[in-house]
């Protein structure tokens, strides 16, 4: 198939691509670096109309829940109306099939007694993020009803692996444990331990990604998820545990966010039914990769 990659230089998209070429497709990757930028509709009808993909998966967007307190329209635009964009140049350009990649966190804060979240769920967004990420979702929605794109939604939890910004918790948690490594150190400062998310490996995600563009129903939203739940301070632990020297969490107020929400925990049972989609690397291998791309980055002085 051909195909197209929005967010191709980011680091789920760099797995997508690489796993894409590994199927044997013809993979076409754009990027804000590379352009055209996903507030360029002109652009981005420009590059579909030239290109002619078969399959656009849409991963481009603003990542940074966090940032998103900060700059909330900057969030909205890009993930909202670079949907939007995104969508209008796959009807103009005749593509059969578009994977908008959306996020747990459009589901919000969920009562423990309710989870599993499954796609059934009111979306019930608490950040700006989370808020632009449900608009998006809603676009898709609209593009199929409204147009009959052939669209599906990922709800992605979370996920992690080589390739991935110290913005987000496992590869900042491993660039801690590297320095320490490195200069004798034995503490580990850390967030809030008691939040729990539902992770995935990066590698496991972009293959149901694939999957989903295949045999996906068009309409209809997908949670990418494993179904458990681990702890921010069990990933922690876990991490520590495979360090060369004793250390020690310490919590550092100044790493917790604004909201958070509490426990995050999906369903994956509509994924497997449509696709026969399992996770295939455990969490184990998932940190060791994650902390070697640490302490080999730590070695060079560079940032991975």
């Amino acid at each position: 198939m051909k195909v197209l990659v929005t967010g191709a230089a980011g680091f789920v998209g760099r797995h997508l691509c690489v796993h894409l070429r590994a199927e044997g497709d013809d993979v076409i990757g754009i990027d804000r670096h590379h352009g055209p930028d996903l507030l360029d509709p002109q652009g981005l009808l420009e590059r579909f109309g030239a290109d002619r993909p078969e399959v656009v998966y849409h991963l481009g967007g603003w990542s940074d829940v966090g940032a998103s307190w900060t700059d909330p329209l900057a969030a909205f635009r890009t993930n909202a109306e670079g949907t939007l964009n995104v969508i209008q140049a796959s009807l103009a350009s005749g593509v059969e099939r578009v994977l908008v990649v959306s996020s747990a966190d459009v589901y919000g804060s969920v009562a423990p007694e309710r989870l599993p979240i499954t796609e059934a769920f009111d979306l019930c967004p608490l950040t700006p993020y989370a808020a632009s990420k449900a608009a998006a979702d809603q676009l898709a929605v609209q593009a199929w009803k409204g147009y009959s794109l052939w669209v599906v939604r990922a709800r992605a939890f979370n996920h992690l692996g080589p390739g991935q910004s110290t913005r987000f918790v496992a590869p900042a948690l491993a660039r801690r444990i590297a320095l320490n490594e490195r200069a004798g150190g034995d503490e580990v400062p850390v967030g809030n331990v008691d939040t729990r998310r539902d992770v995935t490996d990066v590698r496991d995600v972009v293959r149901a990604y694939r999957l989903l563009a295949l045999h996906g129903e068009g309409g209809e939203a997908y949670n990418v998820c494993s179904g458990h739940a681990l702890a921010i301070g069990e990933l922690a632990e876990e991490l520590i545990a495979m360090s060369d020297r004793p250390m020690r969490l310490v919590p550092d107020p100044a790493l917790r966010r604004a909201v958070e929400t509490p426990v995050l925990r999906g369903d994956p049972t509509k994924l497997q039914e449509a696709t026969g989609w399992r996770i295939t690397i455990p969490l184990e291998e998932t940190l060791a990769d994650v902390l070697a791309e640490q302490r080999a980055a730590v070695a060079a002085d560079t940032e991975p």
